[in-house]
């Protein structure tokens, strides 16, 4: 039985706000991704450092923000640090390249780079 426009319009409305909850429900999930990703993080990062701070607990929160401020206003720190992030540059146009071959070919200048031999 065909529908009235009316009804097509109700149909639509209904799809729109069904779209429009599914949107608000990936935007909360890409939220809490990213949150989470932070919190690991953050948590990651402050296990190295205690790893390499002689007796950890002997220091408060002030004294280890004081610690790294002084290290890294150094200029030895900011030329580690400017190196450390034209490696990681390079390295992300390395891996584009390879992504961007087709997988045959990647593959192939891939093992003809390192020397492996696929089998």
């Amino acid at each position: 039985m065909p529908k009235t426009t009316i009804e097509k319009i109700e149909t639509l409305q209904t799809q729109i706000a069904q779209l429009e909850n599914q949107k608000k429900e990936l935007i909360q999930q890409k939220k809490k991704d990213e949150r989470n990703a932070r919190t690991k993080r953050l948590i990651e990062r402050g296990a190295i450092l205690e790893s390499l701070i002689p007796n950890p607990t002997a220091f408060c929160n002030e004294q280890i923000k004081v610690f790294l401020e002084k290290t890294i206003a150094t200029d030895n720190a900011r030329k580690i640090l400017e190196n450390l992030a034209t490696q990681d540059s390079a390295a992300a146009t390395e891996k584009a390249l390879w992504e961007k071959r087709p997988s045959g070919a990647a593959t192939a200048e891939k093992a003809k780079v390192t020397g492996q031999v696929s089998g």
